[in-house]
């Protein structure tokens, strides 16, 4: 199975993908840049890079596997397994290893893995379709200022253009007008002193007259609510769930810590029983399709949490417990 593909796609939706065993692919978004020297534009993406110290399996990579291919958890992680063991020694007889789209991992001196990203691969989906360009120089034109024209005249040319204004004529046509304007500011002052406290009184009694019928509807309303209820409150009801359902509630909770698979169902009883006596929320599952009982530290409904109670086992009790990642 070549795993490449599967981590191409989630660098699309994730910062960090991890393979279990070999390292994680990180993922960092860098602002659209403009090159004023070459006049070269390039889109915003997501720089890629890698490091060889995160290698615990988060179950991302074999959760996608599993659902892209139809398979189940274990045979996806078993398949990262063996893609891993094929990539560790490519690296070391050839001293260097391509993966496609994502970039070239190679070995120097100290045997210490430098990765060199894909540049053409851009894994930013906001930047979907957009690619560097090149943009021609700008010439700009320098405007250069228009030249003044300077006409002469003579004083006898400004006197015959210059016009006459009568204004004893103008004074005598505007007059009859502005006393027609006086007149009817006047008139409209006189009717709003006398109409507007007539406005004022009408909507006063009519105010009146609908406060006095809102107060006979709701004196009604109140008599009726006394003596008759229309609708009672219904009585309460109380339902408890029975064991039975609770059961199955947990069985929903799709994050799982392992603490072992036993051939034998007593030796997964008695390793039931330390992890109970320890204070964990212990389950035994029935026995697998590979012959096996497996042995869960408890269940959780969010990858954060079942991740958070991880690394405290993994410190505390068994450093080889996992996640599982399944509805059971």
């Amino acid at each position: 199975m070549k795993i490449e593909l599967y981590i191409s796609q989630l660098l699309y939706r994730y910062q960090c993908v991890t393979v279990p065993g070999f390292g994680a692919f990180l993922t960092e978004i860098q602002s659209a840049q403009l090159l004023e020297n070459s006049h070269s534009f390039f889109p915003p993406k997501k720089m890629i890079s890698f490091n060889t110290h995160i290698k615990n399996n988060d179950g991302l990579l074999a959760n996608h596997i599993a659902q892209v291919e139809k398979t189940s958890y274990d045979y996806a992680v078993s398949a990262i397994e063996y893609e891993v063991l094929n990539w560790k020694k490519t690296l070391q007889e050839n001293r260097t290893f391509l993966i496609k789209n994502i970039g070239v991992l190679s070995l120097n001196a100290e045997n210490n893995i430098i990765f060199t990203p894909n540049e053409q691969t851009n894994y930013l989906a906001q930047s979907f379709g957009l690619t560097p360009f090149v943009s021609p120089a700008v010439k700009r034109e320098v405007e250069l200022p228009k030249a003044e024209i300077v006409v002469e005249k003579t004083a006898t040319n400004i006197e015959e253009e210059t016009p006459v204004f009568n204004l004893e004529s103008e004074t005598r046509e505007r007059s009859p007008f502005l006393k027609y304007a006086a007149v009817f500011v006047i008139g409209l002052a006189v009717a709003g002193s006398i109409g507007y406290p007539m406005y004022q009184n009408q909507i006063a009694s009519e105010r009146v007259l609908v406060e006095a019928t809102v107060q006979k509807k709701v004196q009604k309303k109140i008599q009726e609510a006394t003596f008759f209820i229309q609708s009672p409150i219904p009585a309460v009801t109380l339902s408890l769930k029975s064991n039975k359902e609770e059961k199955e509630e947990v069985a929903k909770l799709p994050y799982h810590i392992m603490a072992g698979a036993f051939r034998s169902e007593a030796n997964a009883q008695k390793r039931y029983r330390q992890l109970i006596a320890k204070g964990f929320d212990a389950r035994v599952l029935g026995i697998n399709k590979n012959g096996l009982y497996p042995v869960l530290y408890g269940s959780y409904a969010t990858f954060a949490e079942a991740e958070k109670e991880k690394d405290s086992i993994t410190e505390t009790d068994n450093p080889e417990a996992w996640i599982l990642i399944q509805s059971l």
